[in-house]
């Protein structure tokens, strides 16, 4: 008797080829603009446009990766960057990994988090999912020069600052610090 359910891995060929019409259809199933799946492909709008053209094809990982979101449409929230909601967006990476977005309305004081690591040493927040501001501004602190610092009157001058502020601090050095690759985008 034949199981049912069959628990092998799927296979991809890296040589296959995806039509216009296949890839319009998948993008349309998952919901997105020709904008999105450029971004997700890492691509250019016209390139999507290219490829949902009459004659239009994709091919390589592309095409595997549109194939496998249209077997598993669950996958895309993983790796898409949400619709940001709030006034500022930070990207905290390592290296030129994105490890957390972190959302931030300042004026009512909430942040909404998305890791897209597992490891919890990479995550803006460790293991806490759901920080509260506070956490925030903690963290923010955490990318900076501490308070207590020798000479840091001449340190915030150089810096064109007036006073100690977390955010301005991580806005001038992008949250860098001496002993680790790990830095913050910040977009308003």
């Amino acid at each position: 008797m034949k199981n049912k359910l069959d628990t092998r891995p799927i296979m991809f060929n890296i040589d296959q080829c995806m039509t216009g019409y296949e890839i319009k259809r998948i993008r349309k199933k998952l919901n997105l603009t020709q904008k999105e799946l450029a971004s997700i492909t890492n691509s250019s709008k016209s390139s999507v446009e290219r490829w949902e053209g009459r004659d239009g094809k994709a091919s390589g990982a592309v095409a595997v990766l549109l194939n496998m979101l249209d077997r598993h449409p669950e996958y895309l929230e993983e790796i898409i960057i949400p619709r940001n909601e709030y006034p500022l967006r930070l990207r905290y990476m390592y290296k030129d990994m994105l490890c957390t977005v972190i959302d931030v309305d300042d004026i009512n004081q909430k942040i909404r988090i998305k890791n897209y690591v597992d490891n919890i040493m990479f995550r803006a927040f460790g293991k806490i999912n759901e920080p509260d501001y506070e956490m925030y501004e903690e963290f923010l602190e955490s990318r900076c020069f501490p308070r207590t610092r020798d000479k840091i009157k001449l340190m915030l001058r150089d810096m064109n600052l007036p006073f100690y502020d977390p955010f301005l601090i991580v806005e001038r050095t992008n949250g860098r610090m001496a002993e680790d690759d790990f830095w913050i985008d910040i977009e308003r």
